[in-house]
C-alpha cells in the first residue's frame, strides 16, 4: 500500500483524487485584469472628448463583450479552435481597426488587447507570423493616424502580448497534460500490478489446493491399510503447504520466478497422487530462466486442470527446445467435456503473459481424445525492460 500511494503522488494524484499542490486550472478570469488598459478610451467618453460618444460607446461595448467571449473559450482547445471564435476574434480586429482609425489616441491601445486575446486562442506554428502581421498592421495604422513615432510602441505592445499570452498559456497547458499522462501512468501500473497479482494468486493457490486435496484424499484412503503411505502422504502435504506460503510471499513481492524442473517434479507428484499415470520427456537444449518461469506456469495450470477436470488416466508432458523456438505440450487421455473451457480464468491469464513474452498458448479437445494444451515461446525471451517501461507497484 505504502508503495502504491508514494507513486500515487509523486504522479500529483493522493489516492485517486486530483493533485492537491496544481490548484485549479487557469480560466478567463485570469485575462480580465487587461481590459483596464481601455480605461483611457472610456474616460475619454466620460469626459466628452472622443467624437460621435454613441458610436464609441457602442464600439467599446462590442469589444470588451468579444474579448470576454473570446478569452473564456481560449481555455478549452475544442472551442478556441471552433469556428465561432475565430469569427469572434476576426470580428474582434474589425472593431478594433474601426476604433484606432476613428479615435486614435488611447483608443491604439485595443491593439495590445487584441494581440492578447489572439495568442490565446491561436496557437501552433502559424503563431509567430500571425503575431509579427498583426504587430505590423497596429504599428502602421498607429502612424497613420498619431505619427510614426507612435507607431513602435503599439507594435511591439501588441507583439508582446500576443506571444508573452500564448507562450505563458500553452506552458501552463503542457503541463497539465503531463501531469494528466504521469496519473494515467501510474493508474495502469497499479491496475497491471493488480493484474499480476490475481494471475500469480489463481495460478499458485489452484494448483496448491488441488494437490493438497489430493493427497489428502489419497492419506486418508491408505490410513487404513497403509499407515506409512499415508504419513507419506501428509508429509507431502505439509511440503507443499509450506512451500505455497513462500510463493505466496514472493508472489506479494512481485519477485517470484518458476523453475520448470521444479514444476516437473510437482507434476509428477500431483499426477502420481491423482492415480494419473506421468509421463515427463523433454529435449533440446538449456533455456533462458524467464522462459522457463513461464513454462513452469503452464505446467502448473495445465496439471492443476487434469487432476481437477479431466479423469485422465495418463498425462504426457513434452517440452521440446529447437532453435529460435520452445514448445511444451501437455495431453491427457481424459474426457474432453470434463476439461476446462480454453478461455477460462488461468488459460486466459497465461494467454496473456506469453503473448507478452512473444509466445502463443493453444488449448482444446485433441483429436485421438482428452485435451491438449500446447505453449510456444522463443527461447531467448524479450528484455521485459525494454517491452514494459511502466514501473511495478503494488496495492494492497
Amino acid at each position: 500500500m505504502a508503495r502504491a500511494k508514494d507513486l500515487q503522488r509523486a504522479s500529483g494524484r493522493k489516492c485517486g483524487g486530483r493533485d492537491e499542490h496544481a490548484g485549479p486550472p487557469p480560466t478567463g478570469f485570469a485575462l480580465l485584469p487587461w481590459l483596464l488598459l481601455g480605461l483611457g478610451s472610456f474616460s475619454n467618453l466620460l469626459q466628452g472628448k472622443a467624437e460621435s460618444p454613441w458610436i464609441g460607446g457602442l464600439g467599446l461595448f462590442v469589444f470588451n463583450s468579444l474579448y470576454v467571449y473570446v478569452t473564456f473559450r481560449a481555455f478549452d482547445r475544442e472551442k478556441r479552435e471552433s469556428l465561432a471564435t475565430r469569427l469572434a476574434l476576426l470580428t474582434m480586429g474589425l472593431v478594433t481597426t474601426g476604433l484606432a482609425v476613428g479615435y486614435g489616441g488611447n483608443w491604439l491601445l485595443f491593439f495590445p488587447l487584441l494581440g492578447l486575446a489572439t495568442g490565446a486562442t491561436v496557437r501552433g506554428r502559424h503563431l509567430g507570423r500571425i503575431g509579427l502581421l498583426l504587430a505590423a498592421y497596429g504599428a502602421v495604422l498607429a502612424g497613420l493616424r498619431e505619427g510614426w513615432r507612435e507607431a513602435p510602441n503599439i507594435g511591439y505592445a501588441t507583439f508582446l502580448s500576443c506571444m508573452v499570452t500564448a507562450a505563458i498559456l500553452g506552458l501552463s497547458e503542457a503541463v497539465r497534460e503531463l501531469r494528466a499522462a504521469r496519473e494515467e501512468l501510474a493508474r495502469r501500473a497499479v491496475e497491471k500490478e493488480r493484474l499480476r497479482f490475481s494471475r500469480d494468486l489463481h495460478d499458485l493457490l489452484g494448483h496448491t489446493l488441488s494437490v493438497i486435496v489430493v493427497k489428502s484424499e489419497a492419506a486418508r484412503r491408505l490410513a487404513g491399510r497403509d499407515l506409512d503411505a499415508a504419513l507419506a502422504q501428509i508429509g507431502d502435504i505439509e511440503s507443499v503447504g509450506r512451500q505455497a506460503l513462500t510463493e505466496i510471499r514472493e508472489a506479494v513481492t512481485g519477485y517470484r520466478e518458476g523453475s520448470l524442473s521444479t514444476e516437473l517434479t510437482r507434476a509428477r507428484s500431483a499426477l502420481a497422487a491423482a492415480s494419473v499415470e506421468p509421463v515427463v520427456r523433454q529435449s533440446g537444449a538449456p533455456l533462458a530462466p524467464q522462459t522457463e518461469a513461464l513454462l513452469g506456469w503452464v505446467v502448473r495450470e495445465a496439471v492443476t486442470n487434469v487432476v481437477r477436470h479431466s479423469h485422465a488416466t495418463r498425462c504426457e508432458i513434452m517440452v521440446e527446445s529447437a532453435g529460435e523456438r520452445v514448445r511444451l505440450t501437455v495431453t491427457d487421455n481424459g474426457t474432453p467435456t470434463a476439461s476446462p473451457a480454453p478461455d477460462g480464468t488461468g488459460l486466459r491469464g497465461l494467454t496473456e503473459r506469453l503473448s507478452t513474452a512473444g509466445g502463443s498458448l493453444t488449448a482444446g479437445p485433441s483429436p485421438a481424445g482428452g485435451f491438449t494444451v500446447t505453449a510456444e515461446l522463443p527461447t531467448t525471451p524479450p528484455d521485459p525492460a525494454t517491452e514494459d517501461p511502466i514501473p511495478v507497484v503494488l496495492e494492497s
